[in-house]
């Protein structure tokens, strides 16, 4: 799906072994998106790092990218998905 000239970048911060029906929440997110027919979707998993549970739990970050409005709706999706995730909204602008 071709990206508009102005998006906005949703990353969404959960742990490895989040899990929701007994299936990996990153891929329940991804499967949302594309359900939702988002332009892109990453799922990028981090080294241990520092925090609560960070030796048992790897980091996985989900990004997300979209026009703003669409980006804006999937936020509910994914808040009623992972309830107890952190994220961040950023602009994209060109020339990349």
């Amino acid at each position: 799906m071709p990206l508009p000239e102005e998006s906005t970048l949703l990353r969404i911060f959960i742990g490895e072994a989040d899990e929701i029906h007994g299936r990996p929440l990153y891929e329940a997110i991804v499967a949302r998106a594309r359900v939702l027919h988002m332009a892109g979707a990453t799922v990028l998993r981090g080294p241990p790092g520092l925090g609560r549970s960070s030796m048992q739990d790897l980091p996985v970050v989900i990004e997300i990218v979209d026009a703003d409005d669409k980006i804006g709706a999937f936020i509910s999706e994914a808040s009623a998905l992972a309830s107890t995730s952190m994220g961040s909204r950023a602009s994209l602008r060109p020339p990349f």
